[in-house]
């Protein structure tokens, strides 16, 4: 038959046997903590710019198809009403325009970025220019060169 030992802590100081102190339990809480709201925030900052290419994306679409309906023949405003209207629906305050310059045209296209809006305090910085037309602050811009 197998005898077990007497506990050996009964044996030692009582302060070699002790548990863990509370003070080592709330630092190794606190870096669970930590930890995990990096995650969290590393996790939002890649669905907001999932966000932000998915926009982006919709509005190149819609500047070439505003360029290919320009380009052809039968360019008439009833086409560029039809992508503005699409626009505005797939992109938040959305909206396609053309511009030209001699015998290089643009199409264009803007949404508003609400991401990008300045907050209380914040210096605004001149946005970048959208084809030669200055983009208002909080919009991003899309635009498309194309000859006619």
């Amino acid at each position: 038959m197998m005898r077990f030992a007497p506990n050996t802590c009964l044996r030692k100081r009582a302060t070699v046997c002790a548990g863990s102190s509370l003070i080592e339990v709330m630092l190794a809480v606190a870096l669970i903590a930590v930890t995990a709201l990096g995650l969290i925030a590393g996790q939002l900052w890649s669905a907001r710019e999932a966000r932000a290419m998915t926009l982006r994306e919709s509005a190149a679409w819609i500047a070439d198809s505003v360029a290919e309906a320009m380009r052809g023949s039968l360019a008439n405003a009833a086409a560029l009403n039809q992508w503005n209207a699409r626009a505005g629906v797939l992109l938040p305050h959305g909206e396609a325009s053309t511009g030209e310059s001699g015998a290089v045209a643009t199409a264009r296209v803007t949404w508003a970025s609400v991401r990008d809006l300045p907050g209380a305090g914040d210096v605004i910085d001149k946005p970048e220019s959208c084809g030669g037309v200055e983009a208002p602050a909080g919009t991003s811009c899309v635009a498309l060169a194309f000859v006619k």
